[in-house]
């Protein structure tokens, strides 16, 4: 086993109690640079809540989270975003009344600072880059549109857009094809194939269909902590799988 320093996420011993249900048991939870990590399992299994304990938005009862070889968990959430860590929600939150191109650029990271935020210019780099993240989350043609006037799955696009602009190392997407059109389903599939390249990506799936067309690893939760991990057909027959998950 190599030392968790080698991993970009290095979850260890995780647990975090709500009224003394452990919603997360003791988890432990291994990422690699450039990774697509589908995250399957039954309701109350945990996975939002893993996704909450990376991003900062829920503290862990106890356990480490480590991002590059640096400790998370007592970080807050704006930090972590900071270190390099995305997540996109189930519900898409992008501003209805700004055009797409608008809801790109407010998205980029404009300096850390206040005087970062008022030297900031809509300069060729940042135009170059709004085109660039349009063209891979297939909106390049609607960036005048107001985004209000965006499908359902485009709106989710806008959304991992803005995710991309301020470039994570991990992006975090929950349920990304939710309410999404056979067609955007496979748009989604393919998208997420290529933006695995250039991040590491962790998603939480309920479709199986969508999960064989994206999975190499997949990681079953139940109950808080690890059932399973493997590929897809490793995951797919193994009877634990099949009895808590799969067989309903």
């Amino acid at each position: 086993m190599s030392s968790n320093t080698d991993f970009l996420l290095a979850v260890e011993d995780l647990t975090v109690s709500f009224d003394g249900f452990k919603a997360i048991d003791g988890l432990n939870f291994y990422m690699d640079e450039k990774e697509l990590r589908v995250v399957i399992g039954p309701n109350g299994a945990g996975k939002t809540t893993l996704l909450d304990l990376i991003c900062g938005k829920t503290k862990a009862t106890n356990g480490s989270i480590k991002f590059r070889g640096k400790e998370l968990t007592r970080l807050p959430e704006h930090r972590i975003v900071w270190e390099g860590v995305g997540r996109k929600f189930q519900t898409p939150s992008v501003y209805d009344s700004l055009t797409v191109r608008d809801n790109l650029e407010v998205s980029y990271p404009k300096g850390r600072g206040v005087w970062g935020a008022l030297a900031f210019k809509r300069d060729t780099a940042l135009q170059e880059k709004t085109q660039e993240i349009a063209e891979s989350v297939m909106l390049k043609d609607s960036l005048d549109l107001e985004a209000g006037q965006l499908s359902h799955g485009q709106k989710q696009w806008l959304e991992i857009g803005m995710l991309l602009m301020q470039d994570p190392a991990l992006l975090m997407l929950d349920e990304p094809i939710a309410g999404m059109s056979a067609r955007e389903r496979e748009q989604t599939a393919d998208l997420l194939k290529r933006l695995a390249g250039k991040h590491s990506i962790i998603v939480i799936e309920h479709d199986m269909n969508f999960v064989k067309q994206i999975g190499r690893k997949v990681t079953v939760l139940h109950q808080g902590a690890i059932l399973a991990e493997g590929d897809m057909d490793q995951v797919q027959s193994d009877q634990r799988v099949i009895d808590v998950y799969l067989g309903h």
